[in-house]
């Protein structure tokens, strides 16, 4: 099925969308009718953990809001699906297909809703990281389904290097939740990002990576990693960051949705000077541990910009589904570098800006799950 980069203009770091995206961002409860009157009527359907989780799917709901903010005649009501079974997630959307204009799906989970959108040609679908599927398993392109995945290797990288650039203890790690295709990309996107602070800036950075944690992906093959195997499992998100800080970690890149807020927990409990790289949005307001803040900087998948701009598609007639991959060339993957919402130096600032615009042309290219390179042999690695 032929993916398509879509050009849109988005801005890398806008602070007034990624400002409260992490825990001080708009609760649930703010999602009842606005106004009445006449406008979209959104569903946004989690599964596991819900729009409070301060990462993946608040962003996506921020996004929502800031739609709801220019049209107060539509609504959004959350929807969460709390097993994380596939089937649960889209008997789901199934159960509530009626009830809405525009179904908002956030996940890997509900890839199968391609036969309820197709049954469904007068409602619209807002598919976030997944392309839709066919009854059998088939990926397929719906013009009634918007599906948006994200080059998280892109992001990942800059993360990679915002660790290897900043670590005073020479290690660092990532910790993802499972190893579904866009936690691996950020995975191995970190590691080309450590890997190329090491060749080209002398860092000498070593990754950590627990053996009793390696992840296996969705075709069966061992990935490495650190993936504590769940996206909403706090406690062992704790276990697998406190193992890390024993090992010397200072420097951890959590991709890990609900299971994240335990290693932040670890990393606040910490009695060295640990930092926590954020990750999908700005989580920094997260990082508050007293008079200090534990968020060294945050990678970001732009989503609720991405969210709104359909949305508006929606609303004004434009709408055009199909499958997109979203990346740093269309400004949908970056990092923070506002100093008033990151830790980093302003040479590790210059230093990544000038590996993301050779991201950007193409120079650079990180491994991901699937395009056959490794961290260790990406396209870019020698380039300056």
């Amino acid at each position: 099925m032929k993916k398509r980069i879509i050009s849109v203009f988005l801005s890398i770091v806008m602070a007034a969308t990624f400002t409260g995206c992490g825990g001080g961002a708009k609760p649930a409860n703010d999602n009842v009718n606005k106004t009445e009157g006449t406008g979209l009527k959104i569903a946004i359907v989690t599964s596991l953990t819900g729009v409070d989780d301060g990462s993946f799917h608040q962003e996506n709901y921020n996004g929502i809001l800031s739609f709801i903010d220019a049209h107060p005649g539509s609504t959004v009501t959350p929807v969460q699906e709390k097993s994380g079974a596939i089937d649960a997630a889209v008997k789901a959307v199934g159960d509530i297909v009626v009830d809405y204009d525009v179904m908002v799906c956030d996940g890997y989970q509900f890839a199968g809703i391609g036969e309820i959108a197709a049954d469904n040609p007068d409602k619209k679908f807002i598919l976030v990281d997944t392309f839709p599927s066919d009854a059998d398993g088939k990926e397929v392109e719906l013009d009634n389904v918007y599906a948006m995945t994200f080059k998280e290797q892109e992001a990942g990288f800059l993360a990679g290097m915002a660790a290897a650039l900043s670590t005073v203890t020479k290690k660092v790690a990532v910790v993802n939740g499972i190893a579904v295709s866009s936690n691996v990309n950020y995975q191995y996107g970190f590691m080309c990002g450590v890997n190329y602070a090491n060749k080209h800036y002398g860092t000498d950075v070593e990754i950590v990576e627990l053996a009793s944690y390696a992840g296996t992906d969705m075709t069966g093959a061992n990935v490495g990693g650190n993936y504590v195997g769940s996206f909403g499992d706090p406690a062992n998100g704790k276990v697998v960051g406190d193992a890390l800080i024993k090992e010397g970690c200072d420097i951890i890149f959590v991709a890990a949705g609900g299971s994240g807020t335990g290693v932040l927990t670890a990393i606040k409990e910490s009695s060295a000077k640990d930092y926590m790289i954020g990750c999908d949005t700005d989580q920094y307001d997260d990082g508050v541990n007293g008079n200090d803040n534990v968020i060294l900087t945050s990678a970001l998948k732009v989503m609720g910009v991405n969210d709104k701009r359909v949305l508006e598609t929606i609303s004004d007639g434009s709408f055009k589904g199909g499958n997109y991959i979203l990346g740093a060339d269309t400004d949908s993957v970056g990092y923070v570098s506002d100093s008033s919402r990151c830790q980093l130096s302003a040479d590790t600032i210059e230093k990544i800006n000038k590996a993301y615009e050779l991201i950007k042309n193409g120079t650079i290219v990180p491994s991901d799950n699937f395009n056959g390179m490794t961290p260790d042999n990406f396209t870019g690695l020698d380039a300056e």
